[in-house]
């Protein structure tokens, strides 16, 4: 069964006695992820745990407060 766009399952990793991980190879590859790189953790009770490359992030959130207000008739204010 393959798996939905977009979508992967890299396998199973653990946790080490100093509570590190290894992000698998094929992960590293598709999202680019180089030694050195900052990686934001973020964390849901119930959902769990995401890693975010840092500079991604930081596009992501200066896009947010960057971006024009459109008031409620749909027009940029």
């Amino acid at each position: 069964m393959a798996n939905p766009e977009g979508k992967h399952i890299f396998g199973v990793v653990k946790v080490g006695t100093k509570g590190q991980i290894v992000i698998p190879k094929d992960a590293r590859d598709i999202f680019d992820i180089k030694p050195g790189d900052s990686l934001l953790m973020l964390g849901d009770e119930k959902q769990g745990i995401a890693l975010v490359k840092q500079d991604a992030f930081f596009e992501f959130a200066d896009s947010i407060l960057n971006a024009k207000e459109i008031d409620d008739s749909g027009e940029k204010e």
